[in-house]
């Protein structure tokens, strides 16, 4: 539908978002993120000065919405008009994944050597001892005296 066949009313309830949606769409080209400001402005019959004092706010819903993609050099336009031109370079990705997994084997042999429950530098680790030294054999309990 064209924004002269919409009445005002209606395009009073639509967000500004909504009726830059239209004019790109009318326009069939890319523009600037003020132009196409200033023409919801002219739409909704919206003082001059709101351009300015609502154009940050207005970039904000345009960045948010999913429908509109920024361009080069200030320009906006319709998402649906660009593909996005992804390139893989798998050489480079698998290499970076098998560093990630090296790192992750090594962390898991410096966490593993960690938990060893003895300091390998200390001297009275490798000394005989007698633990039950200390230790009295009792061979029958007295139950009177309890």
């Amino acid at each position: 539908m064209k924004l002269k066949q919409i009445p005002k009313e209606e395009l009073e309830l639509m967000g500004y978002d909504d009726i830059a949606l239209l004019i790109l769409q009318e326009s069939g080209k890319k523009m600037k993120l003020r132009d196409i400001f200033a023409k919801v402005c002219a739409v909704l019959e919206l003082p001059e000065e709101t351009v300015d004092e609502e154009l940050m706010d207005f970039f904000e819903q345009m960045s948010i919405n999913k429908k509109f993609i920024m361009l080069d050099k200030g320009y906006w336009d319709l998402q649906s008009r660009h593909k996005l031109d992804i390139v893989f370079d798998d050489d480079e990705d698998e290499e970076e994944l098998l560093e990630d997994d090296e790192e992750l084997v090594e962390d898991d042999i410096a966490d593993d050597e960690d938990d060893i429950f003895y300091d390998k530098d200390d001297e009275t680790d490798d000394v005989a001892e007698d633990d039950l030294s200390d230790l009295v054999v009792v061979d029958d309990i007295d139950e009177s005296n309890l």
